[in-house]
């Protein structure tokens, strides 16, 4: 069975989402999703400044099997993207919740209402068994 962090919100396609501020989330596609697509071999992220919008493709995700899209689950502007995936794009396979994030985002509006469509640990789960 996958790790699924009670502390993170889920998307359906697989990201997890960290408020680490008033304003601010970080996202990170789930264990879960990591183990599907095999080792990661390459991770392309947006520049920040870059404007994202809910549910669009925000980078591409490359392993040994595939190349997957990377959603943004909320709407905003890029402010960091994990610089380490750049040189070790395999720390999304040993650490997705942690080392393997990909990018923070300021949320445009407000937080609680962009959070609102998210999955809980508990939908996600069953989601993932889906």
């Amino acid at each position: 069975m996958s790790e699924i962090k009670d502390q993170l919100l889920y998307s359906a396609e697989h990201e997890w989402v960290e408020r680490i501020s008033d304003d601010t989330v970080r996202i990170g596609i789930t264990d879960f999703a990591q183990h599907q697509l095999g080792d990661i071999v390459f991770v392309e992220l947006p520049q920040a400044g870059a404007e994202v919008a809910s549910e669009a493709v925000i980078g591409t995700i490359e392993s040994v099997k595939t190349v997957s899209d990377l959603f943004s689950p909320v709407t905003g502007t890029i402010t960091n993207f994990n610089p380490e995936l750049e040189t070790e794009p395999e720390l999304v396979n040993s650490d997705p919740y942690g080392r393997g994030w990909m990018v923070e985002v300021k949320v445009s509006g407000d937080l609680d209402s962009a959070l609102s469509s998210l999955l809980s640990a508990e939908a996600y789960a069953e989601h993932a068994q889906d």
